[in-house]
C-alpha cells in the first residue's frame, strides 16, 4: 500500500491512542469519566424538564444557572488549593460518593406524589459544591499520570470520552423521560456513580505536591497572581468564559424546541453539542500536529459563536440540529487546545489552584448564560435570545483576540512555561502502569 493511499490518511485522523496505551490509571481514570458522565447527562435533560413540568417557566430553567454559580466560585477556588495540598484520589473518590448521594435524593423527589420545587434547587446547588471540589483534583490528576509528549493526546482521548456520553446520555434522556418518565432517568445516573466510584477506588495514590501551600486564602491568591502574569493563560479564561456566557443556548432549548412545533426534537437538541464535539473527538488525530493553541482557542470560539447565531436564525428544525452540531466541534477544538496549554505549561506545585480558575472559566461561563438566556427569552424571544447571544460572542471574542497578544503568538515549541515544565518531566520518572 502506497503513502499516498487513503488508509494511511484516514489513520493520522484517529485519535492517537498513546495515553491509553501507556497508563492504566488513565484507563481506569477514562472509564469511570465515561461511565459517570453518561449518567450526569440523563440528569442534564431531566432536571430541567422537571423544572419546566413544574413551572412552566423559561426563567425558572435558567435560575439553576444561578442558584450553581456562587458554589462554583468559592468551591471552585478553594477546591483547587486542596488539590495541591490532598491527596487527589481521596478527593475525586468522596466526592462521586456524594454525587452520587445527591443524585438518589432527586430520584426520591421525582417518586413522590406531587414533587416539590425548591429541593431541585438545593440539590443542584450541592451537586454544584461537590463538582467544584472534585473537578480541580480531577483535571490536576492527569499531567501526573500521562506522560508530556502524550498531553495533546490525552485532551483529545478525555474529549472523547465526554462526548460519548453527551451524545448518548441527552439522547436516551429524552425518550426516556418521554416514555419512561424522570425517576427512570435519576435512578440510571445514581447507579453509574457506584461504578464510577469503584473504578476510581483503583487507581494510585496522589498525595499533594511537596511545595503546595496548606489550603488558604493565601495560597489562592498565590495561584491567582501566577494566572494573571501568564496572560496566554488569562486568554483562555476569559475567552471561553465570553463564549459560554454570551452564547450557551442549553437552558432555553425545551421552549425553543416548543416555538419550533418540534417537542420531539428536544432530546436532540441535546446532544447535537455533544454530538458535533465527538466528530472532532474521533476525528483528533490532526491535533498533536498543531502548536499554535492560542489561535485555534481563538478560531473555534468566535465559530461557536456564529453558529449558534445561526441556530436562533432559521426556523427549520433539522438546520437548528445542524448548526448546533457544527457549534459543538468548535466548542471542542477549543476545549482541546485550551486543556493542551494548561497541562504543559503550569508546574505541578500550582496544578490544582489552577484547576480551579480553569474551572471557573469553563463553568461560571455556562451558568451565567443560562441565567443570560434565560432572562432574555422571557424579555425578546426564544430565538431573539439565541442569535443575539450568537453574535454577542463573535464581538467579544474578536475584541479580546485583539487585547491579547500573547495568546494569539503562543507556540507550544517555543513557549518558555512549556519547555522547562518538558525539561523537568523528562528528568522525572516515567508513569509506570501495568
Amino acid at each position: 500500500m502506497t503513502a499516498d493511499s487513503p488508509t494511511p490518511r484516514l489513520r493520522a485522523l484517529l485519535p492517537d491512542l498513546a495515553p491509553w496505551h501507556a497508563s492504566a490509571d488513565f484507563r481506569r481514570l477514562w472509564l469511570a469519566g465515561l461511565i459517570s458522565n453518561f449518567g450526569s447527562f440523563l440528569t442534564f435533560v431531566a432536571l430541567p424538564v422537571q423544572i419546566k413540568e413544574l413551572t412552566g417557566s423559561a426563567a425558572a430553567v435558567g435560575a439553576v444557572g444561578a442558584v450553581e454559580l456562587v458554589p462554583l466560585i468559592v468551591f471552585g477556588l478553594y477546591g483547587g488549593a486542596l488539590a495541591d495540598a490532598w491527596d487527589k484520589r481521596k478527593l475525586i473518590v468522596w466526592t462521586e460518593v456524594g454525587l452520587g448521594v445527591l443524585c438518589g435524593a432527586l430520584l426520591f423527589n421525582s417518586l413522590l406524589p406531587h414533587p416539590a420545587v425548591w429541593p431541585l434547587y438545593v440539590i443542584a446547588a450541592l451537586t454544584s459544591v461537590l463538582g467544584s471540589i472534585q473537578r480541580p483534583a480531577l483535571d490536576s490528576l492527569w499531567p501526573r499520570i500521562v506522560a508530556h509528549d502524550h498531553m495533546t493526546a490525552a485532551s483529545a482521548l478525555n474529549s472523547l470520552r465526554w462526548t460519548v456520553g453527551g451524545v448518548t446520555g441527552p439522547a436516551l434522556a429524552g425518550v426516556v423521560v418521554a416514555f419512561a418518565g424522570l425517576p427512570y432517568a435519576f435512578a440510571a445516573d445514581t447507579l453509574t456513580f457506584v461504578v464510577s466510584v469503584v473504578l476510581i477506588f483503583r487507581i494510585a495514590a496522589s498525595p499533594g505536591a511537596h511545595e503546595a501551600q496548606k489550603p488558604s486564602l493565601k495560597s489562592i491568591a498565590e495561584g491567582a497572581r501566577y494566572a494573571w502574569s501568564r496572560k496566554e493563560l488569562l486568554g483562555t479564561y476569559v475567552i471561553d468564559l465570553a463564549a459560554m456566557f454570551f452564547a450557551m443556548p442549553l437552558a432555553v432549548l425545551p421552549f425553543l424546541a416548543d416555538d419550533l412545533h418540534a417537542e420531539w426534537s428536544l432530546g436532540l437538541m441535546y446532544s447535537t453539542v455533544p454530538a458535533g464535539a465527538l466528530l472532532v473527538s474521533v476525528t483528533s488525530g490532526w491535533t498533536s500536529r498543531v502548536h499554535r493553541h492560542g489561535r485555534m482557542v481563538v478560531l473555534s470560539a468566535a465559530l461557536w459563536g456564529a453558529a449558534i447565531a445561526c441556530a436562533g436564525a432559521v426556523g427549520n428544525v433539522w438546520l437548528v440540529l445542524l448548526f448546533l452540531t457544527v457549534a459543538g466541534g468548535c466548542d471542542m477544538v477549543s476545549g482541546i487546545f485550551r486543556g493542551v496549554m494548561w497541562n504543559q505549561t503550569i508546574p505541578d506545585e500550582l496544578r490544582g489552584r489552577l484547576a480551579g480558575i480553569e474551572l471557573l472559566s469553563y463553568s461560571v461561563g455556562p451558568q451565567l448564560g443560562q441565567v443570560r438566556s434565560g432572562g432574555m427569552a422571557a424579555l425578546t424571544g426564544v430565538r431573539t435570545s439565541v442569535w443575539a447571544g450568537g453574535l454577542m460572542c463573535v464581538g467579544a471574542v474578536g475584541l479580546l483576540a485583539v487585547g491579547l497578544p500573547k495568546l494569539m503568538t503562543y507556540d507550544a515549541r517555543t513557549n518558555e512555561h512549556a519547555l522547562r515544565l518538558k525539561a523537568q518531566r523528562a528528568t522525572a520518572t516515567t508513569p509506570a502502569d501495568v
